[in-house]
């Protein structure tokens, strides 16, 4: 694809940029196929006062329609109700002039608009797209106004839209949660901008996207890509290879496509068995050994629900390979993150739960944890509680608890206590899954790992540990993070699974301050990158299509980057001191805080504590280098 083709307007002098904790700027503003750069002229640098990738952009909002409105002096004489249907009609006929400069078409505007609202429209709808459709819908279903207003309305819109002195406004929000403001003179260049960035910010095509065109020069496509593989971290567990092995059986991905080419399972398990149990396992995902205790010698296995249905249908296979799993142990518990009504109507569905006839000595917890739409919709309503300006606390505590975040992150840190407790305290093994293993499943056995095993809490083990249980076990990251918070588009399969990882981390990290090796600014760097990255890592649902793809011949690796020396030292933890003992996480209401350093991360007091610790963290490396030198 030519990215020219959605590039009108390549380039727009004067342009005037409002962005978080910085004065208004006036420069130019350009656009590529993957950038939005704007310079200031008058200063003599030749770094951009903003270099913005198109795919962090979640939204594009025009607000040309309230100059239209202050324009004509609509308001003045009009009541209230008047009022909302002429600000309505002007927001579609904004719509409508945004639809017209997308058109091939040598009608004029005043043309175009006259034929949308004319009665032949009824009969007629080569002009128009199905949103032109609904606008007019919408005009005969919720309005009074007679047609010769529309018309009125349309041309003045026109006059005012298309004139010399015309200028537009678009509000570009990211999915970093950044909002950022420009003042585009000239409307038709305004349009042209905004239409480019909703086309080039929404690409379907992974090869189309940055990673496979960014090359930094103190990196090679040559080098090793990743940190950690299910073959490296087996070959480092010696005392596995009693008991377990490494398969290849999904080399080629035709056993489980979201698994890696080679997972570990019992060693008394072939691999036709394994082929038979990915049959009976939601998407194929058969159970496979994720972390070894080496304290007591339990196991922490995951996979996807069973697909036993309404018929009750079993697998000797996979009834084998979960008993020689636990190695002939009294007990073991099955964590499964829907509730128990849930699991029973998935059975119904055809999925299921492992019964108790047939898996005697599997304990099954139901732990509901919400996925999907109800998730996603959480992190909606916390974003727009942080944007709330209103100063009324008890209004914006409302709406914090409206939206059940932190109900979620306390959920989530609660299960993953009780997995870790299993294992660590009570000394049983256990096997974690919902569905299909690709959401919750992998996030509390992430944070299970995390609480438990101190060589995880490194900053290069927490990245090998995110890279093993989440790019690696094949959670869909292109299908989760394609829309952040502020997106109209209709919710699909978005929901911020990794993002919660990060904020339950970040609570540990505040609870044990000296116990994680790597700094608040690790987790903001991983939660830019999971939704808009210049590296490949995050790219693809699964190693199967980053394969596919050639994504780790063509693209670099972001963990990789993060512990270069030009890096490192920014994302260490200054105070970390290494903890033998598992960290119990608090998940009382009072010990949970929200996340500022993300959420509010664009605000001037964020932006005030940021420097007071900066400071802090500073002089703590002085003191160490003082001490060291000492």
């Amino acid at each position: 694809m030519e990215f020219s083709e959605h590039i009108k307007t390549a380039n727009v002098e004067d342009v005037v940029l409002h962005q978080p904790l910085r004065p208004p700027t006036k420069g130019t503003l350009c656009i590529t196929g993957h950038h939005l750069l704007f310079s200031d002229r008058e200063v003599d640098n030749a770094q951009p006062v903003l270099l913005l990738l198109l795919r962090n952009i979640d939204a594009v909002e025009k607000s040309s329609v309230e100059n239209i409105v202050n324009y004509l002096g609509l308001f003045s004489n009009t009541g209230r109700r008047d009022r909302l249907e002429i600000r309505f009609v002007l927001q579609c006929v904004s719509s409508l002039l945004h639809l017209y400069s997308a058109q091939e078409t040598c009608l004029s505007p005043q043309v175009f608009l006259t034929h949308v609202f004319s009665a032949s429209y009824y009969t007629n709808y080569s002009y128009l797209s199905s949103a032109a459709k609904l606008c007019k819908s919408t005009f005969g279903a919720k309005l009074n106004m007679g047609k010769r207003l529309y018309i009125d309305l349309c041309w003045s819109s026109v006059f005012v839209c298309r004139g010399t002195d015309s200028s537009g406004t678009l509000i570009i929000k990211c999915k970093d949660l950044r909002v950022i403001q420009l003042d585009i003179p000239g409307m038709e260049q305004c349009l042209n901008i905004a239409k480019s960035i909703e086309t080039l910010s929404c690409l379907d095509s992974v090869v189309e996207m940055y990673p496979f065109f960014y090359h930094p020069p103190d990196a090679s496509l040559k080098e090793e890509w990743g940190l950690s593989s299910c073959g490296r971290h087996f070959a480092e567990m010696e005392e596995l290879h009693e008991r377990w092995r490494l398969t290849s059986v999904n080399q080629d991905y035709s056993v489980c496509p979201s698994y890696p080419p080679a997972v570990i399972v019992p060693k008394a398990i072939s691999d036709d068995a394994v082929k038979k149990i990915a049959k009976f396992r939601q998407g194929g995902r058969f159970p496979v050994l994720c972390y070894y205790h080496r304290k007591n010698r339990m196991v922490i296995m995951r996979s996807g629900q069973p697909l036993m249905g309404a018929n009750r249908k079993r697998c000797i296979e996979d009834e084998l390979l979960l008993h020689t799993a636990i190695d002939g142990s009294d007990s073991a518990f099955i964590i499964d993150t829907r509730s128990a009504q849930q699991a029973q109507q998935a059975r119904m569905m055809g999925g299921g739960f492992e019964s108790k006839s047939c898996y005697s000595q599997w304990k099954r917890l139901h732990r509901h944890m919400e996925r999907g739409k109800p998730l996603q919709e959480s992190l909606i309503k916390l974003v727009e509680a942080c944007g709330d300006k209103s100063t009324n606390m008890d209004r914006w505590l409302s709406k914090l608890e409206n939206s059940k975040w932190l109900s979620h992150v306390q959920t989530a840190l609660s299960t993953a206590g009780l997995l870790a407790e299993c294992v660590e305290r009570d000394g049983h093994s256990v096997l974690v899954h919902g569905s299909e293993g690709t959401d919750s499943t992998l996030l509390i056995s992430t944070l299970a790992q995390l609480i438990m095993d101190p060589s995880c809490r490194t900053l290069e083990g927490f990245l090998r540990l995110v890279e093993r249980e989440f790019v690696e076990a094949g959670h869909p990251f292109q299908q989760r993070c394609s829309h952040s918070a502020f997106s109209h588009a209709r919710l699909q399969q978005e929901c911020p699974v990794f993002l919660l990882l990060l904020d339950c981390v970040w609570q540990l990290w505040c609870q044990f301050p000296l116990a994680l090796g790597f700094s608040e600014a690790l987790l903001l760097r991983l939660a830019t990158e999971a939704y808009a990255s210049d590296y490949g890592t995050f790219l693809c649902n699964s190693d199967k299509e980053r394969c596919s793809l050639q994504v780790k011949e063509k693209t670099h690796c972001l963990f990789r980057a993060l512990l270069k020396t030009s890096e490192r030292e920014q994302y260490t933890n200054p105070l970390y001191e290494r903890n033998e003992l598992a960290i119990w996480p608090s998940v009382h209401p009072q010990s949970l805080q929200l996340w500022k350093g993300f959420f509010l991360r664009w605000t001037p007091q964020n932006l005030h504590l940021e420097l007071v610790q900066e400071e802090i963290r500073n002089m703590v490396i002085d003191w160490g280098n003082i001490a060291l030198t000492g």
